[in-house]
């Protein structure tokens, strides 16, 4: 008997070393093989859940802890139904189960964590801050434990402070990226551009590089004005990730010039469909401002004619101009999960999957309204969207749309995020190239991001007399 239970016990610990090294292929037949001896116990269903959670599964993983925690509510079976509910956005039940934990085992710290992340999801990052802090002091050189009490204070308006946990992160586990990742990011949130650069070369020389850190690297040399360094960085970069899509943006974005600047299809659309089902929560939670800002510019004028929406994305601008554009909508977007999150809204009469620009071409109607928010982030040259909606706008016809705006007014650069920022020079300047008049353009702050204000500019043109 003692060595059918010392059996068990080693297929169960070797299943946990391969979950926690990232090879769920090699975990999964030992835990199949522990099924028939551990059947019904709270041991299986953590490892099972733990495999789902791995494959990218929570909803699977939430199915096999309820019934258990239910029967069992132990410490380890709560925590890991509390990330299962942290992947499915469900933050208040993930708070609920690390609270809970952390009721029945006071001096743990991952349960303080989990704790934290949650109540960080929540927006109550100061009640999260003494629990990561705890956390921390429990495990100084736990990177995570780090990350996310960093993350708190910065979403708490304490970006000082939580650059210092970082550093002292660094010191305590210097060969750990995402450390240095989170570093860099705030550096450049903070607009020091400097800072990021130095900040990504220690790294470099720490040997605690990965392609994020690389573009990381490349994105504050971009800045600086250091463009040729910055390509080669890149370039760098994708070597070490070839298969992650926003490096591979990052490397072709490097090689282009002014003239040919867009982001890839690819990778627009990877972003998207990955964000769709979370979208609306996700950019309302950021004061998203670009929608409503578009409904003050048309005032109280109602459109009853066909409007044409590019980059339609979840239906969020024709949900704010309902009430205005009352005209049958057409909305076109890259990406097939945000085009069914917009179908389910039923504000649209129709809804292409197309590139923008691409549409513009090839479409032969003429529009009344044409609205594109959060697009032109994703194109560096304006030149052949504005030239293609020129030739779409009817007489008299209005395009509305927004820009993420950079430090040189008569250029666009890529951002810190991966998406473009346009000078407003550089968008006067392209207006008059293809014929648009501007009449009229807010500065606003577009959103939050990482708690820092993403500034931007709304504007609205008509095409000039000749082409009326």
């Amino acid at each position: 008997m003692d060595g059918y239970a010392t059996d068990h016990a080693i297929l169960a610990a070797r299943a946990r070393t391969l979950l926690a090294a990232g090879r769920p292929a090699a975990a999964g037949p030992l835990i199949a093989a522990l099924r028939s001896r551990l059947a019904g116990s709270a041991e299986l269903a953590e490892l099972e859940a733990r495999l789902h959670l791995a494959q990218g599964d929570p909803a699977a993983a939430r199915a096999v802890l309820d019934p258990v925690v239910a029967a069992e509510p132990c410490t380890s079976l709560l925590l890991v139904r509390a990330e299962a509910r942290l992947r499915c956005d469900d933050a208040a039940g993930a708070a609920a189960d690390a609270a809970e934990a952390v009721i029945s085992a006071p001096d743990h710290p991952d349960a303080k964590t989990v704790l934290g992340i949650a109540l960080i999801d929540l927006g109550r990052n100061a009640d999260a801050i003494p629990c990561l802090d705890e956390a921390v002091a429990a495990r100084p050189a736990n990177p995570w434990y780090r990350e996310a009490l960093a993350t708190a204070f910065e979403r708490a308006g304490q970006a000082t402070i939580a650059a210092r946990v970082l550093a002292d992160g660094i010191v305590q586990a210097p060969a750990h990226p995402g450390l240095r990742t989170a570093a860099i990011l705030l550096a450049m949130g903070g607009g020091d551009a400097a800072a990021a650069l130095a900040l990504a070369e220690a790294a470099r020389r720490d040997g605690a590089v990965d392609a994020r850190v690389m573009g990381l690297l490349g994105h504050a040399l971009s800045r600086l004005g250091r463009h040729d360094e910055a390509a080669r960085i890149y370039a760098e970069a994708y070597k070490l990730a070839p298969e992650d899509a926003y490096v591979r943006h990052l490397a072709a974005t490097a090689g282009m010039r002014p003239a040919e600047g867009t982001a890839p299809t690819a990778y627009v659309t990877a972003v998207f469909d990955g964000w769709a089902e979370r979208f609306d929560y996700d950019i309302i939670g950021l004061e998203y401002r670009i929608p409503g800002v578009m409904r003050q510019m048309l005032g109280e004028r109602v459109e009853t004619r066909p409007w044409l929406d590019l980059g339609c994305g979840s239906g969020l601008v024709a949900l704010a101009l309902g009430d205005v554009a009352t005209g049958s909508a057409t909305g076109v977007d890259l990406s097939a999960a945000m085009l069914r999150e917009a179908a389910a809204k039923d504000l649209y009469a129709e809804l292409i999957q197309a590139e923008a620009t691409t549409f513009l071409g090839q479409d032969t109607r003429r529009w009344h309204l044409i609205t594109a928010a959060d697009l032109l982030c994703y194109i560096g040259d304006l030149l052949p969207l504005l030239d293609g909606v020129r030739a779409r706008l009817a007489p008299g016809g209005q395009f509305l749309a927004s820009i993420e705006l950079g430090d040189e007014p008569a250029h666009w650069a890529l951002g810190p995020r991966g998406r473009f920022l346009h000078g407003r020079a550089m968008l006067e300047a392209s207006l008059a190239t293809t014929g648009l008049r501007l009449v009229e353009a807010r500065e606003e702050v577009l959103r939050l991001e990482a708690s820092q204000p993403v500034h931007g500019l709304v504007f609205r043109v008509t095409a000039r007399s000749s082409d009326a």
